[in-house]
């Protein structure tokens, strides 16, 4: 219910916020030149509110359900709705998604543990060039995830979506209001939670030693017996081999978020799957690149589709940022890689409740490939270009 306050929150203190083919072999260095996302506005902090709005005595009206959901197909109790896939122990389905924020800086917290083991991954912004990961378990588990970091206030909305449990790092006393408000027992906050699920491993700096086991924390909420942890109704995605007629070659895809941070994907043709590149390092003129890896396997992280959903960023500090997810029921732009093409459609949050919706050119459910998806929440101003036959760039950006 907190989120839903947020709309009118957003609008008050807007004001305060001013490959080269599909090959496998490393890309090579990229030459950087300076964007907007560069350069990060000096916010004024004070004012702000994220008070929650007092309730209102009268049940609200029972929403009339949106013709979009039933477009939905109704799944085998066996197949995860967040992959299309049946899975090896359908028990699994029958809880909410764990679902996990992981840090993605400093680079020392490098490799990531546990991604390639996540239904869907979300990447997003969070401030001063950086970006930060959520990781959604449902068909299978991971035994670590992390280095888990603090959460966001765009992370109340999603987590409400996909109905799952949020395990995040101390988050800022405003932000974790916004979280408890929202999804109540389901913020899980670390400093909250026992050892195990949670584990402190030896590191060079605190904010890279924590990390969760999916499966435990989903025993320990269990346990504890404050929150419903029965099978959610999850369905929002729908999966087909089926590819949109209308597409355009896409081997190569980058994501630039700011000179020091940048993602980009490799489509493989063996597999089929596009292969995630992460930066090493930068200098004044280029970017090294290297594959993101999966401490837990030692294998490089995958995706069976790569969507590019955009998104109005709020900036109410420079690592203040709401995104609004919520409520987009006309459809915003959204850019979809699957099996080596890329094809245009919109997104929309038809309820609040339920997963994200995809729809293609023709405003009809779009297919994804079944497998995992990784979703980049992009700003309304982010640029997005052909650098070469096949080859795409998204430069992030954000008023």
């Amino acid at each position: 219910m907190m989120l839903r306050a947020l709309i009118p929150f957003a609008l008050l203190m807007v004001v305060l916020a001013a490959a080269a083919s599909c090959e496998t072999t490393p890309p090579q260095p990229v030459v950087w030149t300076p964007g907007a996302s560069d350069v990060t506005a000096e916010v004024p902090q004070t004012g702000l509110n994220l008070e929650p709005a007092p309730a209102d005595d009268q049940p609200a009206p029972t929403p009339t359900e949106p013709m979009e959901l039933a477009l939905l197909p109704v799944l085998p109790d066996n197949v995860n709705p967040l992959t299309g896939l049946v899975v090896a122990n359908p028990d699994l389905l029958n809880r909410r998604p764990v679902m996990v924020k992981v840090s993605n800086y400093p680079r020392t917290g490098r490799p990531h543990a546990g991604l390639t083991y996540a239904d869907i991954v979300f990447e997003y912004y969070i401030g001063y060039g950086f970006n930060r990961f959520m990781a959604v378990y449902l068909g299978q588990d991971a035994d670590r995830v992390g280095p888990v970091r603090s959460g966001r206030l765009v992370d109340a909305q999603l987590t409400e979506m996909y109905q799952g449990l949020l395990f995040y790092g101390n988050a800022d006393d405003k932000v974790d209001e916004v979280l408890l408000a929202e999804l109540g027992s389901r913020a899980l906050a670390e400093k909250f939670i026992p050892s195990p699920p949670k584990y402190r491993i030896d590191g060079e700096i605190m904010e890279t030693t924590l990390f969760v086991n999916t499966a435990e924390l989903t025993d320990y909420v269990n346990r504890l017996n404050q929150v419903s942890n029965s099978r959610r109704d999850l369905r929002g995605m729908i999966f087909s081999d089926e590819i949109h007629p209308i597409n355009e070659p896409a081997s190569f895809l980058a994501v630039q978020f700011s000179r020091q941070a940048r993602g980009e994907w490799l489509y493989n043709d063996d597999t089929r799957l596009y292969e995630r590149w992460i930066e090493s390092g930068a200098n004044e003129q280029t970017i090294d690149m290297i594959p993101l890896v999966d401490r837990l396997n030692n294998q490089q992280v995958t995706a069976a589709n790569v969507v590019i959903l955009y998104a109005t960023y709020t900036e109410f500090a420079p690592t203040l940022h709401d995104i609004a997810i919520f409520d987009q029921n006309v459809g915003k732009r959204a850019i979809f890689f699957r099996d080596g093409v890329r094809m245009e459609g919109t997104w929309k949050a038809v309820s609040n409740g339920r997963p994200i919706m995809l729809f293609n050119s023709y405003d009809l459910p779009y297919h994804l490939k079944p497998g995992n998806t990784w979703f980049i929440l992009v700003g309304d101003l982010s640029t997005f270009r052909a650098t070469a036959p096949g080859q795409w760039e998204l430069r992030f950006d954000i008023p």
